[in-house]
């Protein structure tokens, strides 16, 4: 490297066109939303689609018809006003901390039905390693951190809330 020459020259990233300032080391944030509208996993990776990529690896969490045994009807989540900023917080450490191209998540608000997809994400990277490590990290930072609370309603007739998806 020349003298003087800014080591982060060519390495960050202008504004994504959702507003989202991805300003990685490594890689940009291409999508992250909490919304009641569809998402999927799909959707994700052709957001994170890239020509340098050797690997996308997506997630897709969906609704399933059980939780500890007990028959699951449906789902509702809420989300608090501050979980898209803080699923952005997650998209941006998450870009920042791994080898990665690009970065896509997103978690639903509002009532889902058995199979609808709650959380989608993908990550692109030049190796499978660090695309993995990085989706796997993003999944279980968002699930760890974001502040949206799951209100399961059971076959029975009884219904629970739980803290977090």
């Amino acid at each position: 490297m020349a003298a003087g020459a800014d080591p982060m020259a060519g390495r960050c990233r202008e504004p994504n066109n959702d507003g989202m300032q991805a300003t990685s080391q490594s890689g940009a944030v291409r999508h992250s939303d909490v919304s009641a509208e569809p998402i999927s996993a799909r959707a994700m990776a052709e957001l994170v689609d890239d020509r340098g990529a050797g690997a996308v690896v997506t997630f897709s969490g969906d609704v399933r018809d059980h939780d500890h045994g007990r028959s699951v009807t449906r789902l509702d989540y809420e989300a608090h006003p501050t979980a898209g900023g803080i699923l952005a917080d997650i998209a941006a450490e998450i870009a920042e901390r791994f080898d990665v191209i690009a970065v896509a998540v997103a978690h639903r608000t509002g009532p889902l039905e058995i199979g609808d997809c709650a959380l989608a994400a993908a990550v692109s990277a030049a190796h499978r390693g660090d695309a993995f490590a990085a989706c796997a990290a993003l999944v279980e930072e968002t699930k760890a951190r974001i502040p949206v609370w799951k209100h399961q309603h059971f076959s029975d007739g009884t219904d629970e809330w739980v803290n977090c998806a």
